[in-house]
């Protein structure tokens, strides 16, 4: 009992959630949309309606007003059901057991978690006792479509308040509980439908309502009005960072404040020009879907947008989706080529070529003849770009993408120099950033800084990996062809009418078209096409994403100068915090290490700060 119960935090379990809440907020301070499932208003014991109350106990336990936290009754019926069954068919579980499971301990089948469930739960009933615990179970149960809470369910289902809940209504909640998913009415009516009924029959079986009331009710059924919660902007980036504010929330109790890199006005310009862009152009040219993300050179993502709609699709194209880049991939050819020691002056042949028995063509069938590299890279020439990429060694240009940070697998052959394997928007951005900056790789990053409840001060994150490969020997030639590009080649339609560099990409019949580039301020990636890999009706990287990276950067420009901003890098950069936290580092170092103050466990002594 000593060893499994010695690490229980008994306060925290008193007081009330142990689970981590993630508060997100925008670079300038204000409410991010909510990580997770939807929650609604906290709501107290007399506002759950009596029926819905009779009905949970009624299906998931019928003792709970008369047991101590475990059911010996109910263990033994469940034992001896699943004995005649031969499988699992019923758990013992109480309410106060499942309360425990949801927010105090792990999942783990051992010993130990046995041991400390039992006792925690016949503590809990005599500390907090029914009413509370009941409670918080409602308060804090899955039950599907996102809803976490009778409260929330009872607002996404039927668009009503908690206490506003009919009898068909509240049984149907009722029998929620057990399976949300597989009984989840929007996706499963007949199936939520049937476990409703066998929620009523247990509440006549239990005395809670009649034969005649339940018959009645099976006849009307619940009408579900399934409603959405309003999504604010921002709602791809808070998918994406999720994962990392879990990793830092940890398992500290209360609430952990984390103030993000998205900026909201550049967030709402990215989701406007997108929209409006698709909603012009995109059934003319065969285009259902886009993508735009935007950084500062040092990797800060400050907008985000992952499709054309969060709330008709949460699939995020600008991290998840893998496509061929086309020429964007050229960047790596020509940093190879400048490596190997060729200049922008050098000459190469643009005619017909053929490398074991493949012949790339040109965009429009034109040859050029003998042209320097700043050329060939401004129009964007596939027959010279695959000369110069024999010469300079497959090999080469694989390890020139790898430097400016494109992890993705890539394939050792000839059209690799055309962008034939497939990468992501978000690291396509992330290295033509570093050539931005002048040092690479560059990793895309998303959270400032962070503050657990309780701790007196901020530790700020940043990159958690900086950049370690010089660039400024190539730096001013690779500026040198992406600024010819915007001037007087292929991405001439994405000129702002201030500096801009870039590179326009089309991959194999019009099935995905990018412009990716920079302007002072910032670095930002375009995708357009379509998830079924249907090509577009003759869309290249200089048309529309040109555009739509082109509109995005004249509005997010004169945004900043109306508000007087100095930089949007500046604005991350002056509210940080004074004393930094590499978690990954940290993480790896210590097992003992605790992200909510940045400490590890020595072999003796306190708990000390970790200085990676």
């Amino acid at each position: 009992m000593v060893w499994a119960l010695k690490d229980v935090p008994w306060g925290e379990i008193r007081d009330g959630t142990l689970k981590p809440v993630v508060v997100l907020e925008t670079a300038d301070g204000a409410p991010l949309v909510r990580q997770g499932p939807y929650q609604g208003p906290y709501a107290q014991y007399n506002q759950f309606p009596p029926h819905l109350i009779d009905a949970v106990l009624s299906i998931e336990d019928r003792r709970f007003m008369d047991h101590f936290g475990i059911d010996a009754r109910g263990i033994a019926r469940a034992l001896l059901r699943n004995f005649k069954a031969g499988s699992v068919v019923e758990g013992g579980s109480t309410i106060t057991q499942q309360l425990i499971k949801l927010q105090y301990l792990d999942s783990d089948r051992t010993i130990k978690r046995k041991i400390q469930e039992v006792v925690i739960a016949v503590w809990l009933e005599w500390k907090l006792g029914k009413q509370e615990i009941l409670t918080r179970y409602l308060n804090s149960a899955y039950l599907g479509a996102g809803a976490t809470g009778m409260p929330a369910a009872a607002r996404i289902y039927f668009n009503k308040d908690i206490g506003t809940l009919n009898l068909p209504e509240s049984a149907m909640l009722a029998g929620l509980l057990r399976a949300p998913s597989q009984w989840n009415p929007i996706d499963n009516f007949q199936g939520a439908r049937q476990r409703t009924s066998v929620v009523l029959d247990a509440m006549v079986a239990n005395g809670k309502i009649t034969g005649p009331e339940a018959e009645e009710v099976k006849a009307s059924f619940a009408k579900l009005h399934p409603t959405t919660p309003t999504l604010r902007s921002g709602s791809w980036f808070a998918d994406w960072i999720s994962p990392q504010a879990s990793e830092i929330a940890g398992s500290s109790p209360g609430s952990t404040t984390m103030r993000t890199t998205l900026v909201p006005h550049l967030q709402q310009i990215a989701e406007r020009v997108v929209r409006n862009a698709l909603d012009r152009e995109g059934n003319a040219v065969g285009a259902s879907q886009a993508a735009l993300v935007a950084m500062t050179p040092d990797g800060a993502v400050v907008a985000m947008v992952g499709g054309r709609d969060y709330k008709a699709s949460q699939f995020n194209r600008t991290v998840t989706a893998m496509r061929q880049p086309g020429s964007t991939f050229k960047l790596f050819v020509y940093y190879a080529a400048l490596k190997a020691g060729f200049s922008l002056s050098d000459w190469v042949l643009d005619a017909p070529v053929n490398v074991n028995g493949w012949s790339p063509e040109n965009s429009g069938g034109r040859y050029h003849g003998w042209v320097t590299l700043a050329e060939a890279f401004a129009r964007s020439l596939n027959a010279a770009t695959v000369r110069l990429a024999e010469k300079v060694g497959l090999d080469n240009v694989i390890a020139a993408a790898r430097e400016l940070g494109i992890d993705a697998p890539l394939s050792n052959t000839p059209s690799l120099a055309l962008g034939t394997s497939e990468v992501n928007l978000l690291d396509l951005t992330s290295a033509y950033a570093s050539v931005h900056l002048g040092k690479a790789p560059v990793r895309p990053w998303g959270i400032i800084d962070f503050q657990a409840a309780g701790q007196p001060k901020a530790f700020r994150v940043g990159s958690q990996a900086g950049p370690n490969v010089d660039l400024s020997p190539y730096q001013s030639d690779l500026l040198g062809l992406l600024q010819l590009v915007v001037e007087r080649g292929t991405g001439r339609g994405a000129d702002p009418g201030t500096f801009a560099a870039g590179k326009t990409g089309t991959s194999q019949n019009n099935r995905d078209a990018w412009f990716v580039g920079f302007t002072e301020p910032l670095v930002a990636g375009v995708w357009v096409g379509n998830d079924d890999d249907a090509p577009m009706n003759g869309v290249t990287g200089g048309a529309l994403p040109a555009r739509i990276w082109r509109d995005f950067m004249r509005e997010a420009m004169a945004e900043s100068a109306l508000n007087g901003e100095r930089s949007t890098g500046a604005m991350i950069d002056s509210q940080g915090a004074p004393q930094s936290c590499n978690i990954s580092a940290c993480a790896r170092s210590y097992r003992s290490f605790r992200p909510s103050d940045c400490t590890y466990q020595p072999y003796s002594g306190g708990r000390r700060l970790c200085e990676k």
